[in-house]
């Protein structure tokens, strides 16, 4: 029992991917998002945030908490997994800027799947995977199912209309199925890692992260408030496809659930406030 859901686990890890992604193609067209991409020095502050500073931050941690190497590993995919789909449903709730927030998905997501093969290996090279080895199910599972998104959305945007609502509920399904399965498979090893620090040390990157955007994001508090959130909520689709496909040891996936879910726990009560900020 418990091996055939380990099995579909890994099937709902890569359906959850290609459903978001599908999800956002389906929801925008490539012109609309591309404009606030042209503003070079506010593209150059969400790059250090994502793909500097939050790495480094996560790499701090990693240090300071002193966590068995399959725990360390998932707190660094997490920190190097940017452009998260979530971010459009964060945004929603804070009363954001829409538009802006698919942007920087947009902008974060293609360069995660770039970004992801060539740090990986460098930050773990006991893993022994191959850069195209990471690269492949990332390409496969997001970026693909990106570019139908929106070729589909551009030539039938009557029936992706009608189909993207249907395609988020599946992919929220999935996220639930992931976490669901997740607790029922590795509940002992769940509990085993616990005592590590893991929850702090992700919660301490998580509102770390959080801090970063908000301080290099701007012009304008809605500016501020989408990178803050586009830079905690991390790429758990990216995150756990790595986990899953390139590592052994199921501990690694277990912390970028559990990290994922944090985020959530945390960033959903934050976005209501910023609602309020707004307002």
């Amino acid at each position: 029992m418990l091996e055939t859901l380990s099995k579909l686990l890994n099937i709902i890890v890569l359906f959850f991917a290609a459903s978001s992604m599908l999800s956002v193609g389906f929801s925008y067209r490539i012109h609309e998002i591309i404009a606030p991409l042209r503003n070079i020095p506010e593209v150059a502050k969400a790059l250090l945030a994502n793909f500097v500073l939050v790495p480094i931050l996560g790499y701090l941690l990693i240090h300071i908490f002193q966590m068995e190497r399959p725990v360390e590993i998932g707190l660094i995919l997490i920190a190097c997994a940017a452009g998260a789909p979530f971010l459009i449903k964060l945004t929603i709730a804070a009363g954001t800027d829409v538009a802006l927030s698919t942007s920087l998905l947009a902008l974060l997501l293609p360069l995660t799947i770039v970004y992801m093969p060539l740090v990986v290996p460098i930050e773990v090279p006991e893993a022994k995977i191959s850069p195209m080895a990471i690269a492949t199910p990332l390409v496969l599972t997001m970026l693909v199912p990106l570019a139908i998104g929106f070729l589909l959305h551009a030539y039938i945007p009557k029936w992706t209309n009608l189909l993207q609502p249907i395609l988020a509920k599946l992919s929220s399904l999935a996220l639930i199925l992931l976490f669901s399965i997740t607790f029922i498979v590795y509940y002992k090893a769940i509990l085993g890692i616990l005592g590590e620090g893991i929850i702090l040390a992700a919660a301490i990157l998580i509102i770390g992260a959080f801090g970063i955007g908000f301080l290099l994001g701007g012009p304008g508090i809605a500016a501020k408030h989408v990178l803050a959130l586009g830079t905690a909520q991390r790429n758990i689709s990216a995150a756990t496809v790595v986990a899953t496909q390139g590592f052994d040891d199921r501990r690694t996936l277990i912390v970028v659930i559990l990290s994922s879910l944090l985020a959530l726990i945390l960033l959903f009560p934050i976005a209501n406030l910023l609602r309020r900020q707004e307002k």
